[in-house]
């Protein structure tokens, strides 16, 4: 999906390609990558799991530590 949106600005101008527009999204994220579906996949695994039992009402933010910036 990101590829989709990142090419969509570069035809439109907005951005030199793909990898300079993934590279700079990469450069103003805290963890320093990207997030990966396996990422997603483990917080809806501990969700779905005894673990989260005792959780009612939170949120599982997992945006490689956008909000906290």
């Amino acid at each position: 999906m990101m590829d989709n949106g990142f090419q969509a600005l570069v035809d439109k101008g907005l951005g030199e390609s793909v990898q300079a527009l993934k590279d700079g999204m990469i450069a103003l994220t805290p963890l320093g990558r990207l997030g990966q579906p396996e990422d997603l996949a483990a917080g809806v695994f501990f969700l779905a799991s005894e673990d989260s039992a005792f959780m009612t009402g939170a949120e599982l933010v997992m945006d490689g530590g956008w909000t906290a910036q």
